[in-house]
């Protein structure tokens, strides 16, 4: 059985960091490109980052040089840091493991950026 589980999220002020997970289990993890995306109220889905198999990253501009994408194929584990959040960033931030026949979503994490 295949499960992606996000963490991390939270409510954190603008200007301020979190750090989102996402742990797989039941695939092979280290062949999959990981990605995340995310989903505001009233909006599409919009992907916001992704690292493939070999560590290529890919950002949404509105992200770039504020987050960033990473693996650690040993965890079965895709992580975003996200720095200087800004209040545009407040969605449900959802994991996403992808290979040309296969596509698992996560269940979601909120993040709330908000003074």
């Amino acid at each position: 059985q295949v499960q992606l589980v996000e963490s991390g999220g939270g409510l954190v002020q603008p200007g301020g960091s979190l750090r989102l997970s996402c742990a797989a289990s039941g695939i092979i993890f280290s062949i999959y490109t990981m990605a995340w995306y995310r989903q505001a109220p009233g909006k599409q889905r919009e992907l916001v980052a992704s690292i493939t198999s070999g560590a290529s990253t890919n950002y949404v501009d509105s992200v770039k040089g504020r987050f960033t994408i990473s693996r650690d194929n040993t965890r079965n584990t895709v992580y975003l840091q996200m720095n200087s959040l800004k209040p545009e960033d407040t969605a449900v931030y959802l994991c996403n493991a992808e290979t040309t026949i296969r596509k698992y979503w996560g269940k979601g994490t909120r993040v709330t950026v908000s003074s």
